[in-house]
Order: structure tokens, then C-alpha cells, then sequence
């Protein structure tokens, strides 16, 4: 532990966060993993805690702090009950709403980003295309200019928080194939021609609603322009630091909690007229999920360290250290979640466990944010491989 995790702030921070976990939060997930989504009013409940715009500056409507902060609360949330499912969700602005404030566009922070870091109002990021993966460059969804708007036709897919989602921050092509023809537009969910085509029922983060979108000639106003046309590939590129380093706490935060549960049901259950965690095996496997849970935080908070420290988003020993701190913390809780799942035995594989719930929503982690083989390829590049 480094002091910049522990100071006064942040224990504060820590524990009120973990409080309303377990008040507001925990109590509820069972009922939210069956709806499928979350309730509009946690987004509100949240912001008048003082929890949802932590990482945002004040001067755009959020509670200041940076992504240490960011990380605290990620940790605080899944060590008390919360998912990864639910920050997903809750916190989808994290993806959706950074584009808009780096392009310094003050009438598009006003209308989009101040409302939803109040929890008044639900935003997403549509990029993923069907059939196109981690492929960015390769983004069909056209945009037309045409006159003071852009006509829009094509799909999304895996959108995370679209089916509630009041605006879209959408990935579309306004000039040339490849990287350079590629703009931001916000979209509002209630323009004609824009439709969730349906609603995607997933392996985990049942919580979090995700959506497969659809765009018919939707007129969008060219004031909805974020940056420069044709510049949105670079605002894309400059969030993925932040994207992989945050679900790299994701991944070592929900490893700590599953183990915590493991820890508590060997204390608990008896076998034989033992209790489980007297046996040596049970104690071996616990060690060694601890182990591989402290590695992982070491190197992810190194890396989160190394990112508050910096000002370049694209430092490409800041892009490997994300990149590796991600695949450590993905390998450590795919191996921590199922050695938890092992533990409980036969209620590890029932769904009122909450162990169930940490293993289906993990496999997740290595898949989104780019994959574990993109990223290992990127750090080969890097290396010099």
C-alpha cells in the first residue's frame, strides 16, 4: 500500500463509498440482475451522494478528484457487495462523456455532460460494429453531411447502457476508409431513426443493459460535431488507457471479494466435523489467491500511479503499462473466481451465491476494453518484439 492510496481523503472517501454499498446497493443486486437493468433513480441517488462525477473536474459539472479516486471508488463498490456488472452501468459515462469534455466544447458539456454527472440524464458510447470487433479503423456507420446536419445509417452492437441511454456518443465515418475518416457525434436516443434494435441477453453483467443499435437516416444537428470531423479515431485512442487501466481494478477489486467469500465460507462450512478452511489444500488454494490478487494490484496500481503522473495519454511505456497491468489483472481474476467458485462447491454453482455472479461477470474482462491477445500483441510491438 503507498500513501497515496491512504491518505485522510481517500480512507474518507473509501469507507463512504463502501457504506453506501452496503446500503444502497448490495440489498438490491438480486432484484437488478433479474430486471436486467438498473433503476434511472441510482443514477440520481449516487450523484446526490457525491460518488458518480468523482474523477470529473468540478468546472464541468463533477466532484474533482483523478483516477486514483477513481480507482478507490471501483474498489470500494465491488468489495462490499457491488459488481462489475453494476459500474458498467452506473458509471457508463466514463466512456461516454470524456471525448466531449477534452474537445472543449462548452455547449456540448452543458447539454450532455453536466446532466448526467448530476444523474439526471444517461449516456453511452456507441463504437463497436457487428462483425467488426476491436477493429476501430474498420467503423461502416456513415454520417452524411448535409446542410447544418449529418444523416447517419448503420449499426451498433454490445452498447453498453444504450437500451436506457438518453444520447449515444457514436463512432461514425465522415470521410476516407481506415483511421483518418472517422467523427464523434452525439446522438439523442429519441431522434427518429434511431432505434434499439434489441436488447442483448449476456453470459454475465446481467445488471447492465446492452443494447444492438440501429441507425435509419437520423438526422443529427452538425452543432453535435465532438472535436474535429474526422479527428474521432484520435479522441477514441486517447480514452483506452483509461478504459483498460480501470478495468484492470475492476479485475483485481473482484478478485479481492471473491476471495474474501472464499476466506468466509471455509471459516464457516464444516466437513467431516472440520471446518473447511482447516484443511491444507483449502489453505494452499487461499494462499495462492491472495498471492495473485496482491500481484495484480501491485502492477495495476503502478500503472494507474504512472498514468495520474503523466500528461501524455499516448507514451507508449504508459500504453504497455496499461496494457500489461490489464492482462495480469484479467489472468489473476479468471483463476481467483473459479478457485472461489471450487471452494463453495455445489453453492458456488447456485445463483443466490454472489460467488456465481463474480464468475460469470469476470470472463468479460478480457474480452472488452481489447482483448487479452490484442493486448499481448501490442505489448509485443512495444517490447520490440
Amino acid at each position: 500500500m503507498t500513501d497515496r492510496w491512504n491518505t485522510p481523503e481517500r480512507v474518507a472517501l473509501r469507507e463512504s463509498v463502501a457504506a453506501f454499498t452496503r446500503d444502497q446497493i448490495a440489498p438490491h443486486m438480486d432484484e437488478w440482475e433479474d430486471a436486467g437493468q438498473l433503476p434511472r433513480e441510482l443514477h440520481a441517488q449516487t450523484a446526490k451522494a457525491g460518488f458518480l462525477g468523482i474523477g470529473f473536474d468540478e468546472s464541468v459539472g463533477g466532484e474533482g478528484g483523478d483516477l486514483i479516486d477513481i480507482s478507490v471508488v471501483t474498489e470500494a463498490i465491488v468489495e462490499n457487495g457491488g459488481s462489475t456488472g453494476l459500474l458498467a452501468s452506473l458509471f457508463t459515462h466514463g466512456i461516454a462523456v470524456p471525448h466531449i469534455i477534452d474537445s472543449g466544447n462548452g455547449d456540448l458539456i452543458d447539454r450532455y455532460v453536466r446532466p448526467t454527472l448530476a444523474g439526471e440524464t444517461i449516456g453511452s458510447l456507441g463504437v463497436t460494429e457487428p462483425g467488426g470487433g476491436s477493429n476501430v479503423a474498420g467503423i461502416t456507420t456513415r454520417a452524411v453531411k448535409d446542410g447544418d446536419h449529418y444523416i447517419v445509417n448503420g449499426a451498433k452492437t454490445f452498447i453498453t447502457s444504450s437500451v436506457r441511454a438518453d444520447f449515444v456518443t457514436t463512432a461514425v465515418r465522415t470521410g476516407e476508409d481506415g483511421h483518418g475518416g472517422i467523427s464523434l457525434l452525439v446522438i439523442d436516443t429519441d431522434t427518429p431513426g434511431f432505434t434499439v434494435s434489441r436488447s442483448l441477453r449476456k453470459m454475465g453483467w446481467h445488471c447492465s443493459d446492452t443494447g444492438e443499435l440501429a441507425f435509419d437516416d437520423v438526422r443529427v444537428p452538425a452543432a453535435n460535431l465532438v472535436g474535429e470531423e474526422n479527428g474521432g479515431f484520435y479522441l477514441v485512442m486517447q480514452q483506452f488507457v483509461n478504459e483498460r487501466l480501470t478495468l484492470a481494478v475492476q479485475s483485481y477489486a473482484t478478485a479481492q471479494r471473491a476471495l474474501d467469500l472464499a476466506v468466509s465460507y471455509a471459516r464457516e462450512r464444516e466437513t467431516f466435523g472440520r471446518p473447511l478452511i482447516s484443511r491444507q489444500v483449502i489453505r494452499h488454494k487461499l494462499v495462492d489467491m491472495h498471492r495473485r490478487t496482491e500481484a495484480a494490484r501491485a502492477l495495476t496500481r503502478q500503472a494507474v500511479e504512472r498514468a495520474q503522473d503523466s500528461g501524455n495519454r499516448a507514451d507508449p511505456q504508459l500504453i504497455l503499462a496499461a496494457a500489461m497491468a490489464k492482462n495480469q489483472a484479467v489472468e489473476a481474476v479468471e483463476w481467483v473466481v473459479s478457485e472461489a467458485v471450487q471452494i463453495h462447491g455445489g453453492m458456488g454453482y447456485m445463483r443466490e451465491s454472489e460467488i456465481d455472479r463474480h464468475y460469470r461477470d469476470a470472463r468479460i474482462l478480457g474480452i472488452g476494453g481489447g482483448a487479452t491477445e490484442v493486448l499481448n500483441d501490442l505489448a509485443a510491438k512495444l517490447l520490440g518484439y
